[in-house]
């Protein structure tokens, strides 16, 4: 099955700003589903520029029945066949069907939800209601239902989901679990069943309408520090903050997770959503997760070790070898070992397989830096993103861009030269570009990659296209000049610049 990356990077040429945006809004868009008990689609427009949509994602509620009981990603439909995506998309508004639209038999109420980021549509929800089930409107549906307005208006507006809120979706509260509405003045006005519930488990025997939520909460949590935390975080929903998970126990024992949601539909303040959940007994099952995960970053931290030790001994023969080839050999490979010991070193610190390739580089680069010649001033830059990668992307990926600067500081810039090397880095739904480029003597005469000898260009490109499936080329970088004085110049009468490597990484399985 295609992830939304995939999808978005086969069908889109959405930037990676917005391909992160897409993603948070997935990562919260189950909460939309239940409150609002109904499917949730992603749509976006076809790459092509034809008039048509593509669904990229896809959500059912879990509480109440689907109104897609297939899977619709993948499918396209037209203007005439849904007009509100496009309506949603132009007009930057929620746009409603008036009257219900029949698909498989199936009565359903559709709305577009535009999904806004900064000034900008990058896509639109179809929020699709099975009316085939009739519902009573209890204060339960009718509070979930507000919530679910409120959360739509702020997707629409770009201020729902923020950055700075991203949670675990795995881990974090859900609308099932319990839900606690309140008031711009911290008033409780709604508590569902197991919202209830979680706060008696905690000790709060009475029911929770017309309570002040922060300060209950605070007098039920054991530790002061946690207590603090957990009630600035509830006050800081209601007073507009992204909020973020936290993990509380009670005096009593139990364990509860706590997430606090403000809600500001059209920048008004309507209170917050205070997400529970009774997790005391999961808790005792992620212990033993967690000594797992404990050994796993403790064999990553082994094997760093064990890699710094043989950096270390090549380091050693290096200054004992009178041979300034071997030495030079020598040192390039402790480079090679000690990039790859600091690959080891970030997983060491993650819990999840992934590392942010941009501290690291920072890391590297300077490293590069010190096996320079001594005869030369090279400074190295970088400017974009790379990213967090997945770990098996990470190592050949360091390499190969270590191996590009140390041969562009080593061999283009003569001897007393100062120089620049610079990386720039450009990130999409679909590719990774990174190009190394210096502003040393250029490419000699008749230089073809395939013919290279060089063992760095020749670990680049192996380490490119078997490891990272991505393409690697050189070219050097000219300018027309034949007036510069004193300037050398080319058989061809221009005046040789520089040089540039060009690497292009597919970030999609099927690209």
């Amino acid at each position: 099955m295609s992830t939304l990356a995939e999808l978005l990077a086969d069908h889109t040429g959405l930037p990676g700003e917005s391909v992160d945006h897409l993603q948070l809004v997935v990562a919260e868009w189950q909460l939309l589903a239940d409150l609002s008990f109904a499917d949730f689609l992603m749509w976006v427009p076809v790459e092509e520029g034809a008039d048509a949509f593509v669904c990229v994602s896809q959500v059912r509620p879990t509480t109440a029945p689907t109104a897609h009981p297939e899977d619709v990603v993948g499918a396209r439909f037209t203007n005439e066949e849904h007009p509100q995506l496009i309506r949603a998309m132009r007009e930057g508004r929620i746009c409603r069907e008036e009257e219900p639209h029949w698909y498989r038999d199936l009565p359903m109420r559709r709305e577009a939800i535009p999904v806004r980021l900064g000034d900008s549509v990058i896509a639109v929800l179809s929020r699709e209601t099975n009316l085939a089930t009739p519902r009573v409107p209890s204060p339960l549906e009718i509070a979930y239902l507000g919530s679910a307005a409120d959360l739509c208006q702020m997707i629409a507006d770009g201020t729902f989901p923020s950055p700075g809120a991203a949670t675990d979706v795995h881990t974090s509260p859900r609308v099932g679990d319990g839900l606690v509405r309140v008031d711009q003045g911290g008033t409780v006005v709604f508590a569902s069943p197991n919202g209830q519930s979680a706060y008696h488990r905690m000790g709060y025997e009475s029911d929770l309408v017309g309570a002040r939520l922060v300060p209950l909460t605070r007098s039920l949590v054991r530790d002061p520090f946690d207590a603090t935390d957990v009630a600035h975080r509830i006050r800081d929903a209601i007073d507009g903050k992204p909020g973020t998970r936290t993990e509380v126990e009670s005096r009593r024992g139990a364990v509860v997770l706590f997430r606090a949601l403000p809600l500001r539909p059209a920048g008004r303040a309507a209170g917050a959503l205070v997400l529970v959940r009774d997790v005391t007994e999961v808790k005792r099952r992620d212990r033993a997760l967690m000594s797992k995960d404990a050994t796993i970053r403790e064999i990553h931290h082994r094997v760093k070790n064990n890699l710094q030790t043989v950096a270390a001994l090549l380091r050693l023969q290096s200054r004992r070898t009178h041979s300034d080839e071997a030495q030079q050999a020598l040192t390039e490979s402790v480079r090679r070992v000690s990039s790859i010991a600091m690959v080891h070193e970030a997983l060491s610190m993650s819990v999840d397989e992934k590392v942010d390739l941009d501290t690291l580089f920072d890391k590297v680069l300077p490293m590069v830096g010190e096996v320079a010649t001594a005869e030369s001033h090279v400074r190295v830059s970088r400017t974009g993103s790379f990213g967090i990668v997945a770990a098996e992307l990470a190592t050949p990926l360091v390499m190969v861009v270590a191996e590009l600067v140390q041969n562009a500081v080593g061999h283009a810039f003569s001897a007393g030269r100062n120089g620049r090397v610079e990386i720039v880095v450009e990130r999409s739904a679909r590719w990774l570009d990174v190009l190394v480029r210096d502003d040393g003597k250029g490419l000699p005469a008749g230089f073809s990659l395939e013919r290279a000898n060089g063992l760095g260009l020749q670990i680049a490109r192996t380490l490119v296209e078997s490891e990272l499936r991505g393409s690697l080329s050189l070219r050097g970088i000219r300018e027309d000049d034949t007036t510069a004085g004193g300037a050398p110049m080319g058989e061809d009468g221009v005046k040789r610049t520089g040089t540039e490597a060009a690497i292009r990484i597919p970030l999609s399985r099927r690209t």
